[in-house]
């Protein structure tokens, strides 16, 4: 066997089973596991999320510098913590979790460095700092951020029964109590303090039950005495990810719904990614009501990672719904995130991928090439700018440009190409337009040169494919020609024109010619080009050739001795 580890199922076909179906059943013990169903129960509630609309950003809070930061092999340095920190205030987060003080020496310092340093915090930016449900911890936390005049303190307890019996060993009653007590010591703290604002996660939402959730937070926004004016963060953590996103989202709407003081309350949710759908979580539950949604650049954090706020702000940007935050050079962002995690981002993570916006496949670039085409063509129509015309292209659901992207990497040539994707990296790379049918034609010689080794051609490389199948084919014989007469290689030929007698005196039809000027600075060394096209009939075969040269009529000349030798050359 190939695969001697693997276990082929080889069980009976259901009976259930359609005919066209023959999956069977294998060997792994799904059987151990419950289904969501059985774990999580959503109050009935006549759902409202599955009709609305995403019409604004919520407020973004990106937790890179803790819940991401704690998932590193390597955890960040104060250096890459502040390079991560400059970043995101950059691009224009207003909210940016910075750190968990109370448990790290390196976090301390970084949050008594945003409070003390002059100017380190924008005024319109508000830091948010981490603690777990104990005094001392909490103590900790205010000697960190004594002196920021606009804090979040995130408050955070596990609440989910097998975390309550296994994890913490106590019962509903006895965990109110625990928070309901950190509560209150924070509540101290922060007396006083206008500044200081509270939130609270109770960690594991998604597998705690929703009358327990609603009881706590209700509480404490009771305690903590929310008003509109200065609201309490219910945050709602699928901490481990474990259905399928519309359960979280009937969770979210029963908690959008039933919260008390829900004017006083900004409703946010912290999804992680164990079941690859982190980003739809988010989404649906944005439409069940969440206002606010923490999250990592790229989805980096523990296991599979937080939720990618960079995929969910360029989601609504594809819809036209400001994001809020600035991509205009996602390349900078990317390379700058990968510096500070020591992570690289996967070629075809989405919007950031070296290879999202690029197409190998020969009928995806042909699509591709038509759609930049009938672009540039509605937009001259219309009377504005490429940039600025309604985006429409197919295979592409962003404009590159947008991300600071150019449209070099769009069309890439491999095995799996095709002509349109070639003509494509000819014309924008050496101004070269081919006509379709000597697109066919060379696109063949491309495949020859690309199927043994299956690897990527290069636009330069295309080009010298091109010279040295088209350009350098024509033989170097000596001509002159009149307004009606040629003669090639001591080969006589009258006709119409000079490029007819050239044509004559080598006994060739000429069925297609065309040229065009190719500037400077697409391949030309002289200012301007022309390169000229001919398809033409000789000995029998229908032969393609192309000249070049700073004279047309050299060009065209060039074009027909270079179909000939094409021909000698069989």
């Amino acid at each position: 066997m190939r695969f001697p580890t693997l276990r082929t199922p080889a069980g009976p076909v259901p009976v259930t089973a359609p005919a066209w179906n023959p999956q069977r059943p294998g060997a792994m013990p799904s059987h151990r596991y419950r289904p969501a169903h059985e774990r999580v129960h959503v109050p009935a509630l006549m759902r409202r999320w599955p009709g609305r609309r995403i019409g604004h950003a919520p407020l973004w809070v990106p937790v890179d510098l803790r819940d991401g930061n704690q998932a590193l092999a390597e955890p960040m340095d104060p250096a890459r913590k502040q390079r991560m920190f400059d970043l995101l205030l950059a691009m224009g987060f207003k909210e940016i979790e910075v750190g968990y003080p109370s448990a790290s020496r390196t976090d301390f310092d970084f949050v008594r460095q945003l409070a003390t340093v002059p100017g380190a915090v924008p005024e319109d930016v508000t830091i948010v700092v981490f603690t777990a449900a104990r005094a001392d911890l909490i103590d900790r936390t205010f000697e960190a951020v004594e002196g920021l005049p606009r804090v979040v303190v995130h408050l955070y307890t596990a609440t989910a029964p097998l975390w309550r019996e296994v994890v913490l060993g106590r019962d509903r009653h006895e965990l109110r109590a625990l928070i309901t007590e950190a509560a209150t010591h924070l509540a101290r703290r922060a007396d006083g303090r206008p500044g200081v604002r509270f939130q609270f996660s109770p960690e594991v939402f998604n597998l705690t039950e929703p009358d327990y959730v609603l009881e706590v937070c209700n509480g404490l926004t009771e305690l903590w005495d929310a008003s509109p004016d200065r609201p309490v963060v219910h945050n709602l953590p699928a901490t481990v990810e474990i259905a399928t996103p519309n359960v979280y989202a009937d969770q979210i709407e029963y908690l959008h719904r039933h919260l008390e003081r829900r004017e006083s309350v900004i409703l946010s949710v912290h999804p992680h990614n164990d079941r690859g759908t982190g980003v739809a979580c988010a989404e649906l539950a944005v439409l069940a009501g969440a206002q606010r949604v923490e999250g990592c650049l790229f989805g980096n954090g523990e296991r599979t990672g937080n939720v990618d706020l960079v995929t969910l702000a360029l989601n609504l940007h594809t819809q036209g719904v400001d994001p809020m935050l600035d991509f205009s050079d996602l390349d900078e962002i990317r390379r700058t995130v990968e510096h500070c995690n020591r992570l690289p981002v996967h070629e075809r993570h989405p919007y950031a991928g070296d290879l999202v916006h690029t197409a190998f496949s020969g009928t995806h670039q042909d699509a591709i090439k038509k759609g930049f085409a009938h672009h540039a063509k509605v937009a001259a129509e219309s009377g504005v700018p490429a940039r600025e015309a309604p985006w429409s292209v197919p295979y592409l659901p962003i404009d590159p440009a947008d991300l600071g992207r150019d449209y070099e990497a769009v069309i890439r040539v491999n095995s799996q190409s095709g002509k349109g994707g070639i003509a494509y990296l000819l014309q924008t790379g050496h101004g070269l337009e081919l006509p379709r049918r000597l697109q066919i034609e060379f696109s063949r010689v491309v495949q020859e040169a690309t199927d043994d080794s299956g690897r990527e051609v290069t636009a330069e490389e295309l080009y010298g494919l091109f010279r040295a199948e088209y350009l350098d084919a024509a033989p170097d014989w000596p001509w002159q020609a009149g307004d009606d007469w040629a003669e090639v290689d001591g080969r006589r030929g009258e006709g119409a024109g000079p490029l007819d007698a050239v044509a004559d005196a080598l006994r060739v039809d000429i069925l297609h010619f065309s040229e065009h000027a190719v500037g400077a600075g697409a391949g030309s060394s002289s200012g301007t080009d022309a390169v000229a096209y001919v398809e033409a009939r000789v000995g029998g075969q229908v032969v393609w050739g192309a000249g070049r040269d700073g004279s047309v009529l050299t060009a065209g000349v060039r074009a027909v001795l270079s179909a000939v030798g094409r021909a000698q050359r069989g």
